[in-house]
């Protein structure tokens, strides 16, 4: 990861800023906790595992510090047939190179076996590593808490273990006070008024993938891309024009719906997430078009944005 310094804010002695990686299984939550730690949304979020494919860069600036969070795609086990999930793997790992902390989610209802990637990558960091055990507002039986701590203590030498909720809120503070204390001091590496490395026409794309995988759960595989083709700023709106790309002519007939009605629904749904983020009206205009083993095709992968740079 390339560091520099922005020449905008180069605060007095004392100052820290430094980088956190966030790593863990898939839908462990960590985009969820990166959007809470930054304080508003910069990585989209669903109930579906694999969500994230991109390192997103979340910047959460305070009074005397600057941390940088990188959110990652989940990590899993062995070497997918899929191109795409073979990126989104080593997206994660090299995310790890020069952070000053590592941030590993598990969920609260017991370590598994697809916890053990993310932690075979933890432990080649060289930094610290807190554990951060997620969804504790779902534990029916609060005493497993302590056990289950416990058993973490005994897994990996851990930094610190803050049980918390992402979705709540609940203990995300102590975590963050906590990451405070790990970064070297060191000027702001960005400018205080921004929120995320990437720009707008990348987060209209994520807010429709989004909504596609918010409303149609495992009935569409992850065979489904947003290639943004007009991002234009008028006067008074914002007019975005985007594809959305999927493998099989059903898969295209699942999200347009009866009379385009599914289309239209994930249109409105993800033309307020734009409006809130970009804090100005959006005409959004969509397309569904059919590109066949694109998600296996390197080349493909480069033009809709997928690369091994991230």
């Amino acid at each position: 990861m390339t560091k520099t310094t922005s020449t905008a804010i180069q605060p007095n002695g004392g100052f820290r800023s430094g980088f956190v990686v966030i790593i863990g299984r898939p839908n462990a939550g960590k985009s969820t906790l990166l959007n809470r730690l930054v304080g508003q949304k910069v990585s989209i979020t669903s109930q579906r595992a694999q969500t994230t494919r991109h390192r997103i860069l979340g910047i959460h600036n305070a009074p005397q510090a600057q941390i940088i969070y990188v959110d990652t795609p989940g990590l899993h086990r062995g070497e997918s047939d899929k191109q795409l999930s073979r990126l989104m793997n080593r997206e994660a790992r090299v995310s790890l190179e020069g952070v000053d902390a590592v941030v590993l989610v598990m969920t609260a209802d017991g370590w598994t076996e697809r916890d053990e990637p993310a932690l075979e990558v933890a432990r080649q960091a060289n930094c610290p590593v807190i554990l951060a055990i997620n969804k504790v507002d779902r534990m029916k039986v609060r005493e497993r808490l302590l056990p289950l701590i416990e058993a973490m203590q005994q897994r990996y030498a851990f930094a610190e273990i803050v049980p918390l909720s992402a979705q709540d809120g609940d203990n995300v503070p102590v975590l963050e006070k906590l990451l405070l204390q790990l970064l070297p001091e060191h000027p702001a590496y960005f400018d205080a008024e921004q929120i995320t490395d990437r720009t707008d026409r990348f987060q209209a794309a994520e807010f429709v993938r989004e909504q596609v995988f918010r409303s149609f759960g495992e009935e569409v595989p992850y065979a489904v891309a947003v290639e943004i083709t007009e991002f234009r700023e008028e006067p008074k709106h914002l007019h975005i024009d985007a594809v959305i790309w999927v493998e099989k002519e059903g898969q295209k007939a699942i999200l347009i719906g009866k009379g385009g009605a599914s289309l239209k629904e994930i249109g409105r749904r993800a033309r307020l997430e734009m409006q809130k983020a970009f804090a100005r009206k959006v005409y959004l205009g969509l397309w569904v078009k059919v590109r066949e083993g694109w998600s296996n095709d390197v080349r493909a992968l480069k033009s809709l944005g997928y690369s091994e740079e991230g």
